[in-house]
């Protein structure tokens, strides 16, 4: 008895810490970039200080692109965790389930077929083009869903995204307007998103973590096996539909804000379950926290590694994120998970 309340400690400790990391790496997105800002300068500028040009810099600038990697990180920390939990594959992506690929065919459709290119034309195609690849999915996996084969259902997912990816390549090879807009885009970018657009898909986000949230306790009993958990009164198909649509929310809401943007839901949940163990109802939190201080971070470096330019907080995940992929591939203990 006495290990639960100890284990409940750590529990909150480890959040905690997370929280303060990301905290942290807030201040540091918002005093780090091209130019230098003191740190009292920047709590000043928050405050409501006198409109200095540091000021203008953090509140027009730096603020709306940290925001966005705050709520972007903490939307692909949790569906990979989810993602994780529900297929049994520490290798899962929630881009697994073709969300990244549906919502960059709303893109494309959208400048090929209409020729628009607005930031906020961009991110309702985005949203659109994630959830139709979502309920397609659904409707092709719903049997096998409902048998427990939730890998199949990955399988599908996979076969979806290089479905939909070859025929967003051939509206980027058959259009010049399209080709610059989806190359810029499917780079994976905080950086000049549109504030308004940020705000639409704000509550999506919210949403999706508090789904995810409470999919973290079901992954708690579906871990012992579909079997165990119908024992112990979980209720195995909603709560597959409940974190299938938790990752469909995060996953693509933040595609459709930020781009895809790779490996940030599989490192963020590697780095949560070294602290927390393989609880789900902590792993879930920590690996929101952890991955929007992953890619505030990201996004903080690809300031600051190639002056006087930058690069993209995609591009920094992707060198951070492939070596930590072929060392987790390398364990041979991955399977236990």
């Amino acid at each position: 008895m006495p290990q639960v309340p100890r284990a409940r400690g750590r529990t909150v400790v480890v959040l905690a810490s997370l929280a303060a990391l990301v905290v942290a790496a807030t201040l540091l997105s918002l005093a780090v970039g091209a130019r230098s800002i003191p740190l009292p300068d920047v709590l000043h500028a928050l405050t409501g200080g006198h409109a200095t040009d540091d000021a203008v810099v953090v509140t027009s600038q730096r603020l709306p692109r940290t925001l966005v990697a705050l709520g972007a990180g903490a939307a692909l920390g949790a569906a990979g965790a989810l993602m994780q939990g529900h297929v049994r594959n520490p290798l899962a992506d929630p881009g697994l389930f073709g969300v990244n690929a549906g919502a960059a065919l709303g893109v494309a459709v959208l400048v090929f077929v209409l020729g628009v290119d607005a930031p906020g034309a961009v991110v309702a195609a985005a949203l659109v083009g994630a959830a139709a690849a979502a309920s397609v999915l659904f409707v092709l996996g719903l049997r096998s869903l409902q048998g427990g084969a939730v890998v199949l259902l990955a399988v599908l997912g996979t076969s979806l995204a290089a479905f939909l990816g070859a025929i967003t390549s051939s509206f980027v090879l058959l259009d010049r307007q399209t080709l610059d807009v989806m190359r810029f885009w499917q780079v994976g970018s905080v950086a000049g998103r549109d504030t308004s657009a940020a705000a639409l898909v704000l509550p999506l986000v919210v949403c999706g973590l508090v789904l995810a949230l409470a999919n973290g306790f079901s992954l708690r009993s579906l871990g012992l096996g579909e079997d165990v958990a119908r024992t112990l009164g979980t209720r195995v198909v909603r709560a597959r539909v409940v974190g299938i649509g938790a990752v469909t929310l995060l996953a693509g809401a933040a595609t459709a804000v930020c781009g895809p943007i790779s490996f940030v839901g599989l490192v963020a949940p590697h780095l949560a379950r070294r602290l927390t163990g393989h609880d789900y109802a902590a792993l879930v939190p920590a690996a929101a926290l952890a991955g929007a201080a992953v890619l505030l971070l990201a996004d903080t470096a690809g300031r600051i590694v190639a002056p006087p330019g930058e690069l993209q907080a995609g591009i920094v995940m992707a060198v951070i994120g492939a070596p930590i992929l072929l060392a987790v591939a390398r364990r041979r203990r991955v399977v236990a998970l």
